[in-house]
């Protein structure tokens, strides 16, 4: 724990809840003024880094106008703590040393007088200080997977290759773990494993909007005017409409500087999240752009970023049609065992998943620089495709300019339907592993979407845990034991074979009587994943559910790697052939996992086990 130095006092800072009673003296680097019973001036009178705005989740939102030497410089909605304080955030301050800084607030909830204004928790807490402690207080914070230091986290943006390090920007609220003040937040990483935590937004709020979703790629060839080899970002702002803007990278992707021609392109109704490439061979931009109420996604093209040319559009009365269409990509993958290539067009909807929320469909298809054009059945109609049979993966984007020609994807690990509810406080939401996608014939002669692991995921294993030769499956279980080491979090492979009728069980478990069951139905070929007992499930009514994939086989064998992180378990099996991401905040660790057969007789042909690491 750090301790945090104020104007005044020196102050112990536990984040949650619990204060050091130094807290509740005022003037901590601050002076207060009460205007009126909605209305007060906070003025910095200490020099110090951050101030730290006391956060009630419960609470509703205020509206902090930033004034600097008099001057607007920025408004933010923040849950000010009326009546407890969940956590605190900080404003960075360190740019406004040797201006005068005042906040004007306005908050929304009534109050009779200013005496009752004056009680509210938030301006006995509010404090000047040099450092903000960001060490985890989470137990379901992930050990693997990315997720925001501190703050509410959404869609992966921006996401590019350069220079040996990849950039993943996101959706982030810097100021409270709900959705609100969109910027895009910044990780980068030279190992897809590791991130490194950019301390500040990359793009901010401006007098366009807040920033929405959107892409990033490497101009090489100069043709938008920032140089050869630049990094242009293009983003939704989104204030009373939802327009495109630009954004170009003085620093190979670390920083943007806003293009003051935007916007560069606006349209009569609600589009959102551009994603482009650079056609090679047609020689200009393609852009990608969800028609999010239509159902449809448009196609642009450009010369040089700024002056787009509709071309066409796609997916009206294809697919799931539920929900709004969102965070389009589009890109070309070879069919494996084949010469042939096909293009691959994400369409991230919600609602309107398989399971309920929100989810990743695909289409296979044909591109010609300007239109896209599905694959169709024999019928004449075009197949949904999903992505991922689980309830937690969405706005599935991949990194441009990946090295070797590799499709890295990455999605958002949770759902529109309880996001904002998790079990957690200091962070909201994490990212799912990076994945390799590649496109496979199934036996139907359709062409489908897998996704792998990337390889670089491996590095995470510590050791081999437990191994496994051939054992026979019945209504008896086999219970193996987990690793304790880090909570249990573990990577799991294994090879079952159930028949063709079989079904085949498989279950976590823990000491609190938490347990996850995935069962293989072998006849009607799916694999499904019940977390209904999996632990803390009373946060939504949506999250208690049962999710099922196909497998993608035909001879009653399944092959399985299954990767337990603190508040997740990701599925992938047969190669890749299908994945499975779903969310579980269990009461404890889960400390075992059994294989039986409900149905027939079966066998666990191999079995291993890695105790993972994050170092």
């Amino acid at each position: 724990m750090e301790y945090i130095k104020t104007g005044l006092k020196a102050m112990l800072l536990s984040g949650f809840i619990a204060f050091s009673p130094l807290a509740a003296m005022a003037g901590n680097g601050v002076e207060i003024s009460h205007l009126g019973v909605n209305n007060t001036l906070v003025r910095i009178i200490d020099d110090g880094k951050y101030l730290l705005l006391p956060v009630q989740e419960a609470n509703e939102e205020a509206r902090v106008n930033i004034l600097v030497d008099g001057k607007l410089e920025k408004s933010l909605n923040v849950r000010l703590a009326k009546s407890k304080v969940d956590y605190t955030v900080p404003l960075n301050l360190e740019k406004y040393r040797g201006h005068d800084v005042v906040l004007n607030i306005v908050t929304t909830q009534g109050r009779s007088s200013v005496r009752e204004a004056k009680e509210d928790a938030c301006w006995n807490i509010l404090a000047v200080a040099d450092t903000f402690d960001t060490s985890n207080r989470e137990r379901f914070r992930p050990l693997y997977h990315h997720t925001p230091l501190y703050g509410w986290m959404n869609d992966p943006n921006g996401m590019v290759y350069k220079d040996g390090v990849w950039h993943l920007c996101y959706q982030w609220n810097p100021y409270g773990s709900k959705w609100q003040n969109l910027s895009w937040g910044q990780s980068t990483s030279t190992d897809l494993i590791h991130w490194t935590h950019q301390p500040e937004a990359v793009l901010e709020p401006d007098g366009l909007g807040m920033i929405f979703s959107g892409s990033a790629a490497i101009d090489h060839t100069g043709s938008a005017g920032f140089g050869n080899g630049a990094v242009i970002a293009m983003y939704t702002s989104a204030d009373a409409s939802q327009i495109q803007s630009l954004a170009s990278s003085p620093d190979g992707g670390y920083t943007y500087d806003v293009y003051p021609g935007n916007p560069v392109l606006t349209l009569e109704s609600e589009a959102r999240d551009p994603n482009m490439f650079w056609d090679e061979k047609a020689g200009h931009w393609v852009l990608t752009l969800a028609h999010a109420l239509d159902h449809e996604m448009l196609i642009f093209t450009s010369p040089d970023m700024k002056e787009w040319t509709l071309q066409s559009s796609f997916g009206k009365g294809l697919g799931a049609q539920d929900g709004v269409w969102e965070c389009p990509d589009l890109f070309e993958l070879p069919v494996e065992g084949t010469d042939e290539k096909k293009w691959v067009l994400l369409c991230n909807i919600n609602p309107g998943g398989p399971f309920g929320g929100s989810a990743t469909q695909y289409f296979t298809g044909n591109f010609d620089g300007k239109t896209f054009t599905p694959d169709s059945d024999e019928d004449g109609s075009v197949p949904t495709k999903w992505m991922d049979y689980g309830k937690d993966h969405y706005a599935t984007v991949s990194f441009s300019d990946a090295p070797g020609g590799r499709r890295t994807v990455m999605g958002w690990m949770s759902n529109w339907q309880y996001a904002a509810d998790v079990p957690t406080l200091q962070f909201r939401s994490a990212n799912t592993l990076p994945r390799e996608a590649g496109l496979f014939r199934g036996d139907d002669g359709r062409t489908y979407m897998s996704s792998t692991p990337s390889p670089e995921v491996e590095a995470l294993r510590d050791r081999l845990f437990k191994s496994s030769g051939r054992k026979s499956l019945g209504s008896k279980a086999v219970t193996i034991p987990l690793p304790e080491a880090n909570d249990g979090i573990c990577e799991i492979i294994a090879e079952l074979q159930a028949g063709k009728q079989g079904k085949a069980v498989i279950e976590l478990k823990n000491r609190a009587g938490d347990k996850v069951m995935m069962t293989y139905d072998a006849g009607e070929h799916t694999l499904s994943f019940d977390r209904r007992e999996s632990g803390i499930i009373d946060f939504s009514n949506d999250f208690p559910a049962v999710t099922v994939s196909p497998t993608f086989e035909s001879d009653g064998r399944i092959s399985l790697r299954i990767f337990i992180d603190r508040s997740s378990i990701e599925v992938f099996g047969n190669d890749g052939r299908f994945a499975m991401t779903n969310l579980v905040f269990p009461n404890e660790p889960f400390g075992s996992i059994s294989f039986s057969m409900e149905q027939g007789k079966g066998k666990l042909n191999s079995l291993r086990i890695y105790s993972l690491k994050a170092e």
